[in-house]
């Protein structure tokens, strides 16, 4: 999480977002004396040009195939429709310009799927609510309008006959009921840190890694009384609208979490009975219509759909609670009142601890090698807002809950040194400090640049990092701040050129840099506590705050190897000064550089610390100007390696709808470093019901990273023997 996300509510962004829906009433256009065939390729598949979304009706489009027969085999495979025979005439019934509503005209047809339906009367009053509540209502009033209008778009499918005549009148044809694709961006920015976000991971390629093209991203299979959708439906992941309306389904299958671009879903009239809580998952849909099936109530689970504008729930037997507050505060208002209403599930299983190297020497001086090290962005306390993370509860984003949460993992994972970031002064102070002292910790904090310019308690709520280690273990030689903005505009190199005014010097980020000593064993260790600036669109800025930290730890590393020639004396230690480790070098002492890097591995900040070197010219620097950095490029003297590419990176440190993927490293030089464990991945089958955390059992965005690191055996220089002595020697005789 990065303060900067505080900007604008996730989902949601910093420009006017299209219309959505069509305006005004459909066009007066008399409707088909004979519809196309129940298994017409117009009925089941959209097409979406470049700026206009439309179905697919049966004229013939490019790039797909005009034969009707092939077209039959192929969608015949995404459910079992039954073929019975039933003429029917719907009403028109015509969407008002505030609705959102799906469907608009009536048809006279030969049905492929259902028969005539029989429905209660719109007006019927259930479970204990009254009629004068509900005709008072103008939520209620809203799912009256829209359940009629469902009924009328039962016929084999509507939604794609009503894109057909729409394209027919407009050149910019919209789907009824539908959302311009192309103005909307599923989920928000400020959930990116780097690289592409979840939704074009979406984007297919073909063999030879092309981009294929996708000219349909909607499809309709309404009225054609499938009883099962098959598995291979959920394959089309970049699917953004799927009808199944008027079916006999009675059931939807957990895989439907799998689509999870869908913006409007219809599953009205059928016979489902519960719906799987796994639609909790689909966070960017913004319709949902569950009209007339046998609903009674719905999972807790739907309460993270955070984006949901319209939720149809009229026509099921809802148990009264559910009802009264739909009819009082709307769709809004049922999402909101399942989302606090969920409980503390059970807890996913615990993360493996994975075994790099046992080979281990036992004994006390292996021992004492060892250390582990912790990682871990905890989410600063004023960023984790409803408006931020919607889809979680209110109780479960509140720091009194997550505090305590984030002190057991700290506790329990009895690691020997602690990184974290975003720790605000007041809660390192008055928390951290002193709970963490119950187990032997000490720590160091700086706060971000920005409380240089405040008092005293405007101070306290300036998130920072906070590096805390093992009092009984290591003793603090040393400790320093990187002020990235500071350290730009004090380079004579850098301070004249416009790029650090413009894009580095207002970002206030810092680095924590400690200087450590194992007690037992002597040998010394540097640890580098960092978080990066968060915005995608500022891939520059992070390289230089990485450049600008990798110069100053080389510069520590250099001054320490000379400094501190004796060991750190232990408390109640009264006896000779014992002479410290040699290093000739700063190279040579070992270093841990952890934090939130807000960088994936495709980005030019993993480049220079995994390679100690980027170009001047590299991507991530093209078209800035940052003195020596876009003169000579960037290098470090450190053989860095991430701690967990020995097992290929986790599957993600920072877990968000928007998000999801590795951004947080635990860095180690392997000349004098060896990792033989960490911790490893999130229970996948907790995952499959949890659009993101922070939740109840994770506590923040990131989860924490965890090593153990072995101190490689010193490499002492072998002494040259003495010349060899002969001694006296008679000389020859010649």
């Amino acid at each position: 999480m990065a303060e900067g996300y505080g900007q604008y509510p996730a989902g949601q962004h910093p420009y006017n977002l299209n219309s959505r829906f069509r305006r005004g009433s459909p066009p007066q256009t008399p409707s088909p004396s004979r519809s196309p065939a129940p298994q017409s390729p117009g009925g089941y598949l959209y097409h979406s040009g470049q700026q206009h979304h439309t179905m697919l009706n049966s004229q013939v489009h490019r790039g797909y195939m005009s034969q009707q027969p092939q077209n039959v085999k192929f969608f015949q495979q995404l459910g079992q429709p039954q073929g019975h025979q039933v003429d029917q005439t719907m009403n028109h019934v015509q969407n008002s310009a505030g609705n959102n509503t799906v469907g608009g005209h009536s048809h006279s047809y030969s049905s492929g799927g259902l028969g005539n339906p029989s429905y209660a009367s719109p007006q019927h009053t259930s479970n204990g609510v009254t009629a004068t509540l509900q005709n008072a209502s103008p939520h209620w009033q809203e799912q009256q309008t829209l359940i009629a209008t469902s009924r009328s778009s039962s016929s084999p499918h509507h939604h794609a006959r009503q894109a057909a005549l729409s394209n027919k009148n407009s050149s910019q044809a919209q789907v009824t009921g539908g959302i311009n694709p192309g103005a909307f961006q599923p989920l928000g920015a400020q959930h990116r840190k780097d690289g592409p976000p979840v939704e074009e991971k979406e984007v297919r390629k073909n063999d030879t890694g092309e981009l294929e093209r996708q000219d349909w991203k909607s499809l309709d299979l309404g009225g054609q009384g499938l009883r099962a959708l098959s598995k291979s439906l959920f394959q089309y992941t970049f699917l953004d609208k799927l009808y199944i309306n008027h079916n006999k389904l009675t059931m939807l299958p957990p895989a439907i979490s799998r689509l999870k671009l869908l913006q409007l879903l219809d599953a009205s009239g059928n016979q489902l009975a519960e719906v799987p809580p796994e639609l909790g998952m689909l966070t960017n849909l913004k319709n949902l219509y569950l009209f007339d099936n046998q609903l009674a109530t719905l999972p807790n689970e739907l309460g993270s759909l955070y984006h949901l504008e319209v939720l149809g729930v009229e026509g099921n037997p809802l148990q009264s609670d559910l009802k009264e507050v739909m009819i009082k505060d709307g769709s809004r208002g049922v999402i909101l009142s399942l989302r606090e209403s969920m409980q503390v599930s059970l807890p996913p299983a615990e993360r493996d601890w994975i075994i790099l190297d046992d080979s281990s020497r036992s004994g006390a001086k292996s021992e004492a090698d060892k250390f582990q090290v912790l990682c871990y962005n905890i989410l600063c306390d004023k960023y984790a807002t409803q408006n931020m993370y919607g889809y979680s509860p209110s109780w479960a984003l509140s720091w009194d809950y997550r505090k305590d949460l984030i002190r057991r993992q700290l506790v329990e994972s009895k690691a020997d040194i602690i990184c974290l970031q975003e720790v605000d002064m007041e809660n390192f102070n008055e928390y951290f400090m002193p709970e963490l002292a119950r187990e032997e910790y000490k720590g160091a904090f700086y706060p971000k640049s920005r409380a240089k310019t405040m008092n005293e308690t405007e101070k306290k709520s300036v998130d920072g990092c906070a590096t805390f280690f093992k009092s009984t273990k290591f003793s603090l030689l040393e400790k320093q701040i990187v002020d990235f903005s500071s350290a730009a505009l004090n380079r004579e190199d850098m301070k004249k050129t416009a790029d650090i005014y413009n894009r580095v010097m207002p970002k206030d980020n810092i680095a924590v840099i400690t200087f450590l000593e194992n007690k037992i064993t002597g040998s010394r260790l540097i640890v580098a506590n960092v978080h990066i600036y968060w915005d995608p669109q500022y891939r520059d800025v992070k390289l230089v705050q990485v450049g600008i930290l990798m110069e100053d730890i080389t510069k520590y590393a250099d001054q320490w190897a000379k400094s501190f020639p004796n060991r750190a004396r232990s408390p109640g230690d009264t006896g000779p000064l014992q002479p410290a480790l040699n290093y000739s070098s700063g190279s040579q002492i070992p270093l841990i550089i952890c934090g939130d890097f807000n960088s994936i591995a495709d980005s030019g900040v993993y480049e220079l610390l995994s390679r100690g070197l980027v170009a001047n010219d590299h991507d991530d620097l093209v078209g800035r100007t940052y003195g020596n950095f876009t003169r000579d490029g960037m290098s470090h003297p450190f053989p860095l390696k991430s701690g967990y590419s020995n097992i290929g990176e986790l599957d993600f440190t920072n877990y968000t709808p928007g998000f999801t993927g590795v951004i947080d490293y635990i860095w180690y030089t392997t000349s004098n470093l060896n990792v033989t464990g960490l911790m490893g991945n999130v229970d996948k089958e907790y995952l499959a019901r949890v659009p993101g955390f922070p939740n109840m059992h994770f506590p923040s965005d990131h989860i924490l990273l965890q090593t153990e690191f072995q101190v490689k055996p010193r490499k002492e220089p072998i002494a040259k023997p003495p010349p060899p002595d002969f001694g006296n020697s008679l000389p020859r005789k010649p």
